[in-house]
């Protein structure tokens, strides 16, 4: 009977045709059916409504878009080329010894304190938006690597703190200010004219929701997740250690950190180079559309670490020649050629999903439904959350669904004297727990390649549903934190911000 039951596994890249595959047939019967539903967006600051339907690959667009678009959408896959670029960074810093030099002294640390490090780290990193998932989840792996721990629980450990801490931080994440420019819509057009929202609105929510997330999360992990991970084998390494050349890296690092921050602070002779000059507002000109910081981040992130690698690694002889140095860029390449297999058939998946309007069409059913409820109060905020949650499957992208939900969810919440800030701050903590259940999300995908890649223990069988269903307990007790905050939180009346309360 085991036997029959490992055979019916399906490995990931199985899974996502498998998907691709289900897509196309669930939304060829809606078509036939004629499935649709109005979609409310904000046009040049109005309200425009229109009728979408769900596509069909067959059709004569459908079959002409199955067979066109599949090498356009991978040569056009965003975070194929952010994980190249990033894995080059971690390659040199991992060949070169400066990564065994900075963390192999934390071994002493107890696993619970590795733990809630790792989490809080993710948590916070989320202000980097996606390049959080980019730099953090690889970093983590090899990280846990000269910690003595395990790698894959690591990864787990670092999308965990991401996804879920999604919603929280210490500071506004990428995303915050194009959520605020559709929360801001949405409140002027249809009810308030005079509301100007404040990215840091939501500071107070997000700091609790941080520090509940790190230490309660830490025992979640520790008691429900740990147990439930299998070590793989450890390997080890030969790289010598040199505090001079971990000093002189040091200082190399300080340098061009303090160089990139000057480029990014206004009104200072020739800083500011990477801010966009035609925005006023300081959040705009470092998160806005048109802001050369946002794609600036990974490749400075590669600079920096080829610096401060090439210094430690010359001076500690890890690095012996400028051929040692180029191949150091490529390490971390080896057995990830299936992680690009993943990417093709999921850059495929996502983009026959954005085609067919399945999850648009869905998600605006979704908002109508919950709005003809004239629910108001708690039952309002849960089912707002619930609604979010369940969108999030088929559109994990936060600022896609915002899109879609803000024109009527925060005028609906502000007829129910909620604030537009907290109602966005609900919808922030709702998507964090819907990213973490869905196997569309592509971050996800590649969390699911890094654990591949450090998974050398041959019992362990890594499969798309199989690694949700791992998680999926650790993701709803995240959950249940996130409901209990936001929930206590309007219940009790806080401020979630400076000079912002719950309530209008």
């Amino acid at each position: 009977m085991k036997k029959r039951k490992r055979n019916l596994l399906l490995g990931p890249v199985i899974t996502i045709i498998a998907l691709t595959i289900l897509i196309i047939i669930i939304s060829t019967i809606c078509n036939i059916f004629g499935v649709s539903a109005e979609v409310t967006t904000i046009s040049n600051n109005m309200l425009e409504t229109t009728n979408q339907t769900v596509k069909s690959l067959f059709s004569e667009e459908g079959f002409k878009y199955f067979f066109s678009s599949p090498v356009d959408s991978f040569k056009t896959f965003e975070p194929l080329v952010l994980i190249i670029i990033s894995l080059m960074a971690i390659s040199i810093g991992k060949s070169s010894g400066l990564l065994k030099a900075i963390f192999s002294p934390m071994k002493k640390l107890k696993p619970s304190i590795v733990t809630f490090l790792t989490l809080f780290v993710g948590i916070i990193s989320s202000f980097l938006g996606v390049y959080s998932y980019i730099v953090l989840v690889p970093l983590v792996a090899v990280i846990y690597q000269y910690m003595g721990r395990n790698s894959v629980l690591g990864i787990f450990t670092a999308f965990i703190g991401i996804t879920l801490g999604y919603g929280a931080g210490i500071i506004f994440n990428f995303d915050d200010y194009r959520l605020g420019l559709l929360t801001s819509a949405a409140a002027k057009i249809d009810v308030d004219e005079s509301y100007v929202f404040n990215a840091w609105s939501n500071l107070y929510v997000m700091l609790a929701g941080t520090v509940l997330l790190s230490i309660i999360g830490t025992v979640i992990i520790e008691t429900v997740l740990k147990p439930k991970v299998k070590a793989g084998i450890k390997e080890e390494d030969e790289l010598v250690i040199s505090k001079k050349g971990l000093a002189l890296s040091s200082i190399a690092f300080i340098f061009l950190v303090a160089v990139f921050m000057y480029l990014i602070i206004p009104g200072m002779p020739y800083s500011g180079l990477l801010l966009d000059q035609s925005e006023e507002d300081y959040i705009a000109q470092l998160f806005g559309g048109g802001a050369p910081f946002t794609d600036a981040f990974i490749f400075v992130f590669l600079i920096i670490m080829m610096v401060c690698s090439g210094i430690y690694g010359f001076i500690s002889k890890n690095i012996k020649s400028t051929n040692d140095f180029s191949v150091g860029l490529s390490k971390e390449f080896d057995n990830l050629g299936y992680m690009f297999v993943l990417m093709f058939f999921v850059s495929l998946l996502i983009s026959i999903l954005e085609f067919t309007n399945l999850g648009e069409v869905v998600g605006a059913l979704l908002v109508s439904f919950m709005s003809s409820l004239e629910f108001t109060g708690l039952p309002l905020i849960i089912t707002m959350m619930l609604v979010i949650i369940i969108m999030s499957f088929l559109i994990p992208d936060a600022v896609t669904k915002w899109t879609i939900t803000a024109p009527i969810l925060v005028p609906l919440f502000m007829k129910a004297n909620i604030t537009p800030d907290f109602t966005q701050m609900i919808f922030k903590a709702a998507d964090s727990i819907g990213k973490g259940l869905t196997p569309f999300f592509i971050y996800f995908i590649v969390m699911l390649a890094f654990v591949e890649k450090y998974n050398n223990n041959d019992s362990n069988k890594i499969t798309v549903f199989g690694t949700l269903k791992l998680l999926r307990p650790t993701v709803l007790l995240f959950g249940v934190i996130w409901f209990l905050l936001i929930i206590g939180w309007f219940i009790i009346g806080l401020p979630i911000g400076p000079e912002t309360g719950p309530t209008l």
